[in-house]
């Protein structure tokens, strides 16, 4: 009877306990935090980036990951901004006006496994509309929220989903500050590992997933940095069009860990007239595809889970083959287009472009004496201008043919 008692007595204490629940935070809250007026476009440096990287280490704590930062989940690094594009960042520098300090955000998932994956996603944007900045009107917040609070939402989805399952690789989450001035954050990374980077299986990384098109285009560069990859993408997909590209090498942070010789892949939804302007807001994005995104994401990684450390393989820079040119027509290109031509997504203000009545969703198929029939002709027919030249481009819209004066 006193046995009986005891047990009792148990039960109703261990029912009178409160019950820790983590709250449930969807995509759309994260990206509705982080692309807030509040956090003023979280430039590399400022109150507002530092604010997200508080909010983006609660969120990490929360799921239960731990801390693989310096100082806790944070990754601080100080440096003085380059002053001509080819100059090396000094990352050691001295007190004084110009340095600026970011903040990497870092956690981790220790399975005790051999090899750990590397997840992530930039967290900074422009400010108030820093260098980079399409936006020609009075000074504005850019919220930045498909550049990039989309790819640091879905990187926290992955976090809460891979605590539960995928045991034979560890995980570290990082979300890089400073990608906007010059993929500072992932460089540094890379150069002040805080796990073993021999021991990196390989590295996803997450920029600009928020506008997925209603043809569910989906482009995924580095496919040809692992023999394996090209395959596990193909048996996964069900829902996109995939655009994939070879090289390791890009305008984002997996550039950095592929040098240092880590397969990488990296997932875009495309670029639009949005981009690096304060209109890139919350309410623009696709918070559906978003999620069908994580999920394809983590099915890749699923079944990558028993493979050991995949090959690392290097990759032709495709960007080496890029003409150089001293004009520009004034447009944003659809990367994700695979037809003929190249096809505009997006017109910038008072530019060429824009003057000579071309419009979002013309192909051009000409340009001066050169046939366009994908990016690199275009930019090879571009690279033969100078400033002060006027050509003819030929574009297609609704089916028809309109040639326009060009003025460069």
């Amino acid at each position: 009877m006193k046995h009986s008692i005891l047990i009792l007595f148990l039960v109703l204490l261990n029912s009178c306990k409160k019950e820790v629940v983590i709250p449930e935070v969807s995509i759309k809250e994260d990206v509705t935090f982080l692309a807030d007026d509040a956090l003023e476009g979280r430039q590399t440096g400022t109150v507002g980036e530092q604010k997200a990287a508080e909010y983006i280490a609660k969120r990490f704590q929360d799921l239960g990951l731990q801390a693989k930062g310096t100082d806790g989940f944070f990754q601080t690094f100080s440096f003085k901004p380059k002053t001509n594009p080819h100059q090396k960042v000094n990352y050691t520098v001295k007190d004084g006006d110009s340095t600026i300090t970011g903040t990497n955000v870092v956690a981790y998932i220790d399975n005790k496994a051999e090899n750990t994956v590397i997840i992530g996603a930039h967290y900074d944007h422009l400010g108030y509309g820093a260098e980079g900045s399409l936006y020609r009107g009075e000074k504005a917040i850019h919220n930045g929220a498909d550049d990039n609070a989309s790819g640091v939402a879905v990187l926290l989805n992955l976090a809460k989903r891979l605590m539960k399952g995928n045991i034979n690789n560890n995980y570290l989450f990082i979300t890089f500050s400073g990608e906007e001035m010059g993929l500072l954050g992932s460089n540094y990374f890379v150069k002040n590992p805080t796990i073993d980077t021999k021991k990196a299986n390989y590295m996803i990384n997450m920029d600009m997933v928020g506008r997925l098109k209603k043809d569910s285009t989906l482009a995924v560069y580095g496919v040809g940095t692992s023999p394996i990859f090209k395959q596990t993408l193909r048996a996964n997909n069900n829902r996109f069009k995939l655009v994939q590209k070879e090289s390791g090498v890009g305008p984002s942070d997996h550039t950095s860990f592929y040098n240092a010789d880590i397969p990488v892949l990296h997932f875009f939804t495309g670029q639009h007239e949005d981009y690096h302007k304060p209109s890139d807001d919350t309410a623009l994005l696709h918070f559906d595809g978003m999620q069908v995104i994580s999920n394809y994401i983590y099915e890749i990684i699923s079944d990558l889970d028993n493979n050991g450390k995949l090959p690392f393989r290097k990759t032709k820079n495709e960007s080496e083959d890029v003409p150089r040119f001293k004009v520009g027509l004034g447009v944003i290109p659809d990367y994700l287009y695979d037809g003929k031509g190249m096809r505009i997504d997006g017109i910038s203000e008072d530019k060429p472009a824009q003057k000579a009545g071309l419009q979002k969703g013309d192909v051009v198929i000409k340009l001066g004496d050169i046939d366009v029939v994908d990016m690199q002709t275009y930019m090879l027919a571009l690279s033969k201008f100078e400033k002060g030249n006027t050509t003819k481009v030929v574009v297609t819209r609704e089916g028809k043919t309109v040639e326009a004066e060009i003025n460069f």
